[in-house]
Formats: C-alpha cells, structure tokens, sequence
C-alpha cells in the first residue's frame, strides 16, 4: 500500500509539473502574445512565479518518493537474498530527472530572476527577453520530460 501511495505522489507531481510546462507553452504564451508587452510580460511574470513554486514543491514530492520507492524495491530485494540491480528505465528516468532538477534551478534562480529584476524597473525590452530564454529552457525540460514518460512506460 506504501509503495502505491508513493507512486500514485511521483506521478501527480510529474503531472503538475509536465502539464504545466504544457499548458504554459504552448497555450498561456501564445495567447498573452496578444497583449502589449507590459500586460504580457506581467502576466507570465505573476503566472510563473506560481507555477515555478508549485513545481519546487513537486520536486521535492518527485525526489523522495522515487528516492523512497527505490530504496524500498531495494532492502526487499537484499531481504530475499537477490542482488539488487536498478531497471534500466528506472536509471534513465532518475538521470533525465536530475538534469531536469538542473535546469529547473537555473530557470528558476537565475533566468527568473532576469524577469524578476525586468519588472521591478519596467524595462519590457529585458523582460521579453528573459521570458524568450526561459521559453527555451522550458522547451528542453518539456522535451526532455515527455522523453522520461516514454521511455518508462515502453521499457517498463
């Protein structure tokens, strides 16, 4: 029961997460494009700074159940006298999680924080220009997000 429990943590944390990053880019954005650049840029701006803490905190949700799972599948594993060898899909899904874990960090410290600074001054020139980098970073983490949901479910 533990184990579906952690699961069932793992995968709405993805959900919001990945649907997220979805309904941002390919929906929110494109609809604000129609708004003059300050109304557009504070938009993304209030938007963003929600969603960037609700995925800090599906981060975390993410980190330890998968870390919990694994460590769980692993001490059940020893306790039956079997060696204990991470699927590889498992191995693909933690490494592709990490480096998107990174690039969330450096969306949410550092670009983020161009838009944040953007703002406060009024300069809409630097935060479109912010928004344009974190649209890619973005990009790369959906990217690389669908590819971990693909690869766990056609492997696993």
């Amino acid at each position: 029961m533990i184990y579906a429990l952690l699961k069932l943590i793992h995968v709405l944390a993805i959900v919001v997460w990945i649907g997220g990053m979805v309904f941002a880019h390919f929906f929110l954005r494109p609809a604000a494009l129609q708004l003059e650049a300050p109304e557009r840029v504070r938009l993304m701006h209030g938007t963003l700074q929600r969603f960037f803490s609700a995925v800090l905190v599906a981060i975390v949700a993410v980190l330890a159940s998968g870390l919990w799972m694994i460590g769980r599948v692993a001490k059940q594993s020893v306790q039956a006298g079997v060696g204990f060898n991470m699927p590889l899909d498992w191995t693909i899904m933690a490494a592709l999680g990490i480096v998107m874990m990174l690039i969330f960090g450096h969306i949410r410290f550092a670009l983020f924080k161009r838009l944040d600074r953007a703002v406060a001054t009024s300069d809409w020139s630097a935060g479109g220009a912010a928004l344009a980098s974190i649209r890619t970073s973005v990009a790369i983490n959906l990217a690389i997000g669908v590819a971990i949901i693909a690869i766990t479910l056609l492997m696993g």
